[in-house]
């Protein structure tokens, strides 16, 4: 009997839980090895994405900076005091408003900031890079469907119950 590779395995055999399990690991993989990267830079996964969201959008509030990191302002509050303190980000006052200020990257946090896109460009690259373009772009069509249908979910009345 010949045996079946995972890309020619028969359509009606394909299980959505084990391909939710193998996104997962393969998460976990890519993960941990982006953060090896990023420990040789000194920065964590967390302070990464800190940086990394800054580098897209500065003068956001701490709490639209919470909202993008999917986090609550509570937990990126320590973070970002460490962050402040290391000068990497600076807090500035937003006029007309004294309880909130604008964060915005300093040269030494813009620099590491990018030093870490690098890192994780090149490790893109290494792996995920490396496939044919019809796979990339069949994968991009998949992910981008399952986004909507985790936002859909997301916002549906059911989920909100549970």
């Amino acid at each position: 009997m010949k045996s079946l590779s995972p890309a020619s395995s028969p359509v009606e055999s394909v299980d959505p839980l084990r391909i939710w399990f193998r996104f997962i690991r393969l998460n976990r993989r890519a993960t941990n090895a982006v953060a090896a990267e990023l420990k040789e830079l000194g920065l964590s996964i967390p302070q990464f994405d800190l940086l990394s969201t800054l580098t897209e959008r500065e003068g956001m509030s701490q709490q639209e900076l919470a909202e993008r990191l999917y986090v609550t302002k509570g937990n990126v509050s320590g973070l970002l005091d460490r962050m402040v303190e290391s000068e990497l980000v600076e807090r500035r006052s937003i006029p007309g408003d004294r309880r909130s200020n604008a964060l915005y990257l300093t040269a030494k946090g813009r620099d590491l900031a990018n030093r870490g896109i690098a890192a994780q460009r090149a490790y893109v690259m290494r792996t995920l890079g490396t496939l044919p373009a019809q796979d990339l772009a069949d994968l991009e069509r998949i992910v981008l469907a399952w986004r909507e249908r985790a936002r859909a979910e997301e916002e549906s009345p059911a989920s909100k119950s549970r």
